[in-house]
């Protein structure tokens, strides 16, 4: 291809930096999520109400969401019905001129997706598998509004899209907002459906993981990029509700490229609800490093991704589409990046997938269609989401724990280590270091995944 003269801007995108947990209203109120040993009735709800306002109900996991103080968490947590009770906090991460092609099967290939043998260098895709007939839910910032440059309308669900604010500490219901999905102005979620399905480079297509496969945008995440446990729950139920309902014919995955501090048992309900119906989750490691993962991520139910990077990287200025990565692969070309996340006591760390300086559309300005480096566990997961779309389309009736069992023994070992790598921010080469806490089963290979794939 011809070198394209838009410059690429290196940025970082580091979600290891959580909201205040303490973030509450100015008269001192808090969401708080309850998940009760029992189906709601009237009884509970009014018992319930003596300790702040009922906000919203969720039958389908037995859950309340309310309003209140605080302070009233132990008291709550007492009450006989109720098996769990956490605060409701943060996790974080007009139409212009359409795409012309309907797809990008025979897009380039970029170095993240040769590293998993979704692409080789020169010779096109290696998989037969592109996703079609599968729907990836893209739980996340929603799309920007020019999101028709960047990608084929077709492979939008546009029918399905949804926003949900609301929830946390405004005191407020969670609502549908209509439109709000493509009106973002973040782009997180743009960058990592990229990844998925591929996209526009200023009239060259990229490959994507599973280029046919189809998105779901689902915004539950804020314009700053933050999102309340609540509203990531109702997005959860949202998609596990379109499986049980019109795409009931069709394999569906979540991919959460978000995390937060801890643990949520409303939020553990909603994932392994959506299990129960067939839906196979995905989420990133989080970028916390050292401090361990974040959720929901660390369940050991949810496919988690942490972020590897290639040693190549940066050696020339076209590195990122130009050079290849060389066959059978070799766990000595990787590295873990810092910022990823290592498995602490009590967490799982299913596999990594590349995550370090990943290229996709990234709004800078309104309207102006721009590209940027990206790097975080967020760049990761859509890689494994994209993987078990592919698995999904071979195997419709795939589950949850098939896929993170194939993935895991198919994956290319990645030992402890150090790697000297180019880092553009610095200016030189750094050293890098791992342990075996960094690294889950390895560095995802999709071609095997989808081989072994019944």
């Amino acid at each position: 291809m011809k070198r394209t003269t838009r410059v690429l801007v290196v940025l970082i995108l580091l979600l290891g930096t959580f909201p205040s947990l303490a973030a509450a209203s100015s008269n001192g109120s808090v969401g708080i999520n309850i998940l009760l040993k029992r189906p709601v009735n009237e009884r509970i709800l009014n018992d319930l109400s003596a300790y702040g306002q009922v906000r919203d109900v969720l039958f389908q996991i037995n859950a309340v969401l309310l309003y209140g103080k605080a302070s009233n968490l132990a008291a709550i947590r007492a009450l006989p019905d109720v098996l769990a009770a956490t605060k409701d906090v943060e996790a974080s991460a007009p139409p212009l001129d359409t795409v012309e092609a309907e797809n990008f099967v025979n897009g380039i290939s970029t170095w993240n997706l040769d590293a998993i043998n979704v692409t080789d260098f020169g010779e096109g895709r290696t998989i037969g598998y592109t996703g079609e007939g599968v729907y990836v839910a893209v739980l996340d910032s929603g799309l920007v509004q020019n999101w028709r440059q960047f990608f084929p309308e077709e492979r939008i669900a546009e029918e399905y899209a949804v926003a949900f604010g609301g929830g946390g500490a405004s005191g407020n219901h969670i609502t549908q907002l209509p439109d709000k999905w493509e009106q973002d102005t973040n782009s997180h979620g743009t960058h990592v459906t990229s990844t998925i399905i591929g996209y526009d480079l200023s009239g060259t297509p990229v490959n994507g993981v599973a280029p046919l496969a189809t998105i779901i945008p689902v915004k539950i995440l804020n314009q700053n990029g933050s999102g309340w446990n609540s509203v990531i729950t109702y997005g959860i139920l949202y998609v596990a509700d379109l499986k049980e309902g019109p795409l009931a014919d069709h394999p569906l995955v979540i991919n959460m490229s978000l995390s937060g501090p801890q643990p949520d048992p409303v939020l553990e309900a909603a994932i392994n609800y959506a299990i129960s119906k067939g839906v196979i989750v995905v989420a990133a490691a989080s970028n916390r490093g050292e401090a361990g993962m974040g959720y929901p991520g660390a369940y050991a139910q949810v496919i988690s991704a942490a972020a590897a990077g290639w040693e190549e990287q940066f050696t020339t200025p076209t590195w990122w589409f130009a050079l290849d990565v060389p066959d059978p692969t070799d766990p000595n070309d990787f590295f873990l990046a810092e910022f990823s996340a290592r498995e602490h006591g009590g967490q799982d760390l299913d596999v990594a997938a590349p995550g370090v300086f990943v290229v996709g559309p990234y709004q800078a300005s309104h309207g102006h269609a721009s590209y940027f480096f990206l790097s975080g566990t967020s760049m990761a997961s859509p890689h494994v989401a994209g993987t078990a779309a592919l698995m999904a389309e071979k195997n419709p009736a795939l589950t949850q724990a098939q896929a993170e069992n194939i993935l895991e023994s198919t994956a290319l070992p990645l030992s402890a280590g150090c790697s000297d790598v180019i880092d553009p921010n610095a200016g030189a080469v750094v050293e890098i270091c791992w342990g075996a806490d960094a690294t889950g089963e390895g560095l995802i290979q999709s071609d095997a995944a989808v081989s072994a794939t019944p």
